[in-house]
């Protein structure tokens, strides 16, 4: 394997898929943003919490920015210049739930396929963020648009990560020429997604490991 070449071309990839994906949630914000004062990072933060708290207690449908801005302690109109609305306002805010993916080294498909998998499995077996996610999905077909917006801008970049692993492991020969990429994507990442949505906390010790080298033997050239 052409470890260098394959190290630069790994990390350039991951560094473009997640700066591609904070780049448009970026400008979804500034595109938002309307004259006035300094936006205070405080309040930011307050209003983000607040939308998530809410969002857990009750879904979407509970989610107003009157309620907002009463447990974030601000008034309506400081969210308003920051989000038009409840929605784009909580697509932002699940947005800043999601820890960054630790950018793949590109020295082994199997090492990064575990980092990036392990990091995967403890966002997920965090009970908040597993009850956040788990409403998301469930009211999902009543909010087409967030979760179509929710995918680009928030899981397709991450994806992304995973792709350009497995991507460079067909390039350096780790893995064999016509590999469905999505196919192993998708296999890769819901072995961790439903486990942690259907028993969360129960990730045993090894589990991304024997996930990766399970899929890996399918994965390995013939």
């Amino acid at each position: 394997m052409h470890t260098a070449g394959l190290t630069g071309e790994v990390t350039e990839a991951a560094e473009a898929a997640t700066t591609s994906g904070t780049a448009r949630t970026a400008e979804a914000g500034a595109g938002h943003r309307r004259p006035g004062r300094p936006r205070s990072e405080r309040a930011d933060r307050a209003i983000i919490d607040a939308a998530l708290s809410l969002f857990a207690e009750s879904g979407p449908d509970g989610l107003c920015i009157e309620k907002v801005a009463a447990r974030a302690g601000v008034v309506k109109a400081t969210i308003y210049r920051r989000w038009p609305g409840k929605e784009d306002l909580l697509l932002d805010a699940l947005a800043a739930m999601q820890a960054p993916l630790p950018q793949p080294a590109g020295q082994s498909v199997r090492d990064d396929l575990v980092t990036v998998l392990s990091a995967m499995r403890d966002s997920v077996a965090d009970p908040a963020r597993a009850r956040e996610f788990a409403l998301l999905l469930g009211e999902g077909a009543k909010y087409p648009r967030l979760m179509a917006r929710y995918v680009e801008t928030v899981l397709e970049p991450r994806r992304e990560v995973i792709r350009s692993v497995l991507r460079h492991g067909v390039a350096s020969g780790e893995l064999r020429a016509g590999v469905d990429i999505d196919a192993a994507l998708f296999m890769l990442t819901g072995a961790v997604l439903a486990r942690g949505k259907y028993e969360p906390g129960s990730f045993p010790p090894g589990y991304v490991e024997r996930v990766v080298d399970e899929l890996l033997l399918g994965l390995a050239p013939r």
